[in-house]
């Protein structure tokens, strides 16, 4: 299958073209600059110049493959501002790439962040929330699902809150950043909140079987840990670092302070039953103890 793919230089999507070149399927890869092009190239993909912005673009990319996959974001997470255009980009983008799409029977595998289910784990049959920072996400990856009516064999992958390789990458991937900052390893509230991971490694096997074999209208769990509490997270990243472990401001965070400070674990039974996937790298706890001071 030739496939489509936005974002495909990030942590999760480099882990995605190797796993659908490494299967046989080749890759054109969606490249925002010089840098991104090169990565692609140097994998293994052929590249289209462009950005999410770039609606056209993303439209010939998609007449010109057999499949879609979409993870491109703008994570620029710095004011509620800076994310709600995220969110209008990203939305504009699938937008165009499903109207590419429809009639076609083609997959196309969106993406979107684990729902959150009070009092328990959240799971594949757990609508996402449609309010809140990231709510308009929600509502775009809702539409993408939607598609299925259109004659696209539409699917979205739920990325759980930490998607880490060699220590590196989602929630975690902020909280040692901002550890490295501050000379505090810290966590919001009594670090008792419980966040779901997934190596990107394991997540990638996802998403190519979602689109050689999930049917339409679906929607997956890429987790590996349901739920590792924060206050351990941020232990392990002190621990590597040689930095203190306490409690700091939810607004430490920034626009994703409530976020970070929610208890959020997700199950992925489904998902391993329907699909077969077995995750098989180190989890988030192991994987962290990459981290170098």
């Amino acid at each position: 299958m030739r496939v489509f793919i936005t974002g495909g230089t990030g942590l999760i999507g480099s882990a995605v073209v190797t796993e659908l070149l490494t299967h046989g399927h080749t890759v054109l890869a969606l490249a925002r600059s010089e840098a991104s092009a090169a990565a692609a190239e140097a994998a293994g993909a052929e590249t289209l110049r462009g950005g999410l912005a770039d609606l056209d673009v993303l439209r010939t990319g998609a007449a010109q493959a057999d499949g879609v996959i979409h993870l491109a974001f703008s994570h620029d997470f710095s004011t509620a501002e800076a994310v709600a255009r995220a969110v209008a980009e990203e939305n504009a983008a699938v937008a165009a790439l499903g109207e590419e799409l429809a009639g076609s029977d083609r997959p196309f595998v969106t993406v979107s962040g684990t729902p959150y289910v009070e009092g328990r784990a959240s799971t594949e049959a757990d609508p996402l929330s449609t309010e809140g920072l990231v709510g308009g996400r929600s509502r775009g990856v809702q539409a993408v699902l939607d598609l299925a009516s259109r004659g696209v064999r539409s699917t979205a992958i739920r990325l759980p809150r930490t998607v880490h390789n060699e220590g590196n990458g989602g929630f975690a991937g902020l909280l040692t950043g901002i550890a490295r900052q501050t000379g505090v390893s810290g966590y919001p509230g009594d670090g008792t909140q419980r966040w779901p991971a997934v190596h990107a490694l394991d997540a990638a096997v996802l998403f190519r079987l979602a689109l050689e074999e999930a049917p339409a209208g679906t929607a997956w769990h890429a987790v590996a840990d349901e739920g590792d509490a924060v206050r351990d997270i941020a232990g392990v990243i002190g621990r590597r670092l040689g930095l203190p472990v306490q409690s700091v401001p939810a607004e430490t965070y920034g626009p994703l302070g409530a976020i970070f400070a929610t208890d959020q674990p997700a199950s992925s039974a489904h998902t391993r039953e329907a699909l077969g996937w077995k995750p098989t790298h180190p989890s988030l706890l192991e994987d962290l103890e990459n981290l170098r001071p």
